[in-house]
């Protein structure tokens, strides 16, 4: 249209201006910061939801970690090596050009219970276990992308979500274009917008209007046929193939249980992470156990070397008994130094399992180990005093029948419950098992989905167009113009849908035997564990009884040895399997610690909160009649 003079001015101007108030508000409105808050309460909100649909509570996960975890104070406060900011946190990165939020990523504390660990330069920080548990579910690289995938989950849910909702859409586009090759010069400004609303209904109806507009025919009313005002409706029905309810929303049917199975995944996760962290974290006591162990029979066999060589030197030994003391004491220095070494190995990779630097100066805290082997200790002491105060018992003979006494349950631990009731327990309470199953309904759906693209395509169209022809600028409904399709897919080529459908039931098929496979694999961990837990006891009560004897045996060595009536080599040997008892004794107490916390974590009955913390089950609990 041709447009001059101070007519062209005003509508240009005012044109311009709707066009520049349109984008505006439709770009200005929000934020990148909007948007990032937006999609946290959509997630957070979505997990929420499913958290008590899945575990009949909620708890929070949160994504952003917090500035002040014990990683970063430690490398920061003992002064560590580390190759960049990276290493100290997102916050801590310098922007790149064109960073789209400011001060964001932020430092913010977490006002955890981390606040109280006071970092002294030079000095180790001291863990008991339950800090141990907290420093893991805050700083472990693992335990934060475990709950980003929960977070992750919840998002593509909301977008699959979205595809049933309804879908604006607006453009606009403004052209000002100049001829000058005639004998005037003659300006054209042509603009025009558009506004969409699209939805798709959950039997699978498609719906979608458009409504466009020629901004300059419509204010200026132009001498153009139409006033400039246009709208388009068009519907979409299958009558077959991908037609039902069943069929259209199982991508969101899809992804509302893979949120749960996240969900579970991660509960299962913590209370894995917990156990793991609590065995590296005694096996590290096991092996400060260790080294005290060694350092001890290391200085006894000093001595012993030292007195080998003053009886020698006094004619009482020969020479190739202090050459074998002397031998002990260098493979006694050899323990003592690989014992270290171990030591140090093992805290690195507790600290690895935690989050924390390996070379991190910490410490862990004695007292919990001292604490499980107090029973023991107890033990030890019991057994000692029967040896003092026991009488002389009637010997029978050798070859008086030898009757084998098997293990006796009369001690057994709380835990030891009856091995049927604790696989029956493991079977109805492991979210691993209830993913597996719930992944046997995903497959079947997947046969009905796939069996469904195997039929004929029968799909109704139909669209309406109306325009603003009657003069005063008002939509024409009567006037309207109007089609409808039917379209008409044969099953002839059906290649690809037919290997998919076949394909579905294998799925099936595999989706059943890791069931079964699970259930075996159930029953095996749950049998071992009690198996576990008996031969440890057993274990603790007779190498209580082995230190006492190797204790004894010491003692009464160095006597015999300082009167001449045995060879240093006996002293030696006892003073070996002293140490060896030792060591075992302490073994057998992490150990049955350990299957006890492990039996838990695979009966489903041990709980984890959002803080790393266990909460143990009470077997007082068990109904054994159900």
């Amino acid at each position: 249209m041709v447009i001059s003079g101070e007519k062209l001015k005003y509508s240009t101007c005012l044109v311009m201006a709707a066009v520049l108030a349109t984008f505006l508000t439709i770009s200005g409105c929000k934020s990148p910061s909007d948007y990032r808050t937006e999609a946290d309460k959509v997630g957070f909100d979505i997990i929420r939801e499913k958290q008590e649909d899945a575990l009949g509570k909620t708890e929070e996960i949160n994504i952003e970690r917090p500035s002040d975890i014990l990683r970063r104070r430690l490398l920061v406060e003992q002064n560590l090596m580390y190759s960049s900011d990276a290493s100290l946190g997102t916050d801590k990165l310098k922007p790149i050009k064109h960073w789209p939020e400011f001060n964001y990523p932020w430092s913010e504390p977490s006002g955890s219970s981390q606040d109280a660990f006071i970092i002294e330069p030079n000095k180790p920080v001291k863990l008991s276990l339950i800090q141990a548990l907290q420093v893991g579910a805050l700083n472990s690289p693992e335990y934060q992308s475990r709950k980003e995938d929960v977070f992750g989950a919840a998002l593509s849910l909301d977008l699959v979500r979205n595809n049933f909702r309804n879908i604006y859409g607006a453009q606009a586009t403004s052209q000002l274009s100049t001829d000058t090759t005639g004998d005037s010069t003659v300006t054209n400004l042509e603009t025009s917008g558009t506004m969409e609303l699209s939805r798709t209904l959950k039997n699978g109806i498609d719906l979608s209007t458009m409504l466009a507009i020629d901004l300059v025919n419509l204010l200026t009313q132009g001498g153009a046929s139409s006033s400039g005002l246009s709208a388009d409706a068009t519907v979409s029905i299958p009558l077959l193939r991908g037609a039902g309810r069943h069929i259209v929303t199982e991508p969101l049917t899809q992804a509302e249980r893979n949120v749960v199975y996240e969900i579970l995944d991660f509960e299962r996760f913590k209370r894995t992470f917990a156990v793991s962290i609590a065995r590296e974290y005694l096996s590290v006591l096991r092996q400060m156990d260790e080294v005290r162990n060694a350092e001890e029979n290391y200085r006894s066999l000093i001595s012993s070397a030292r007195r080998s060589r003053r009886l020698a030197d006094a004619g009482r030994l020969s020479e190739i008994q202090v050459d074998q003391a002397v031998q002990s004491e260098l493979r006694a220095r050899d323990r003592w130094i690989s014992a270290q070494e171990q030591l140090k190995n093992r805290l690195d990779s507790f600290k690895t399992t935690i989050g924390l630097p390996t070379d991190a100066r910490i410490e862990l805290d004695r007292t919990d180990l001292e604490q499980l082997a107090a029973p023991a200790a107890k033990t030890v002491e019991d057994v000692a005093n029967e040896v003092k105060t026991e009488t002389t018992r009637q010997i029978p003979s050798a070859d008086a029948p030898i009757e084998l006494e098997p293990p006796s349950d009369e001690d057994a631990g709380p835990y030891e419950i009856d091995e049927s009731v604790a696989v029956k327990l493991a079977l109805e309470n492991r979210l691993d098992l209830q993913v597996a199953n719930g992944e046997i309904y995903d497959a079947q759906r997947q046969v009905v989905v796939k069996a469904d693209a195997l039929r004929t395509g029968l799909t109704l169209g139909g669209s309406a167009r109306f325009s603003a022809d009657d003069g005063n600028g008002n939509l024409n409904f009567d006037g309207g113009q109007y089609s409808a399709l039917l379209s008409l897919d044969l099953p002839i080529e059906r290649t690809r849908e037919r290997n998919e459908y076949r394909n579905s039931l294998i799925y099936l098929e595999r989706a059943t035997r890791n069931v079964q496979t699970l259930e075996d694999q159930i029953k095996q961990s749950v049998r071992s564990e009690l198996r576990t837990l008996l031969e440890s006891r057993e274990s603790l009560n007779i190498q209580a009884q082995s230190v006492v004897v190797a204790q004894k045996r010491v003692k009464s060595s160095s006597l015999f040895l300082e009167a001449g009536r045995i060879q240093i080599r006996d002293l030696l040997e006892a003073q070996d399997a002293l140490l060896s008892a030792q060591n075992s004794l302490t073994a057998a107490v992490v150990s049955y610690r350990i299957a006890e916390l492990e039996l838990q974590r695979d009966l489903g009955l041990l709980k984890v909160n959002e803080q790393g913390l266990w909460e143990e089950f009470s077997p007082e609990e068990i109904n054994y009649d159900s």
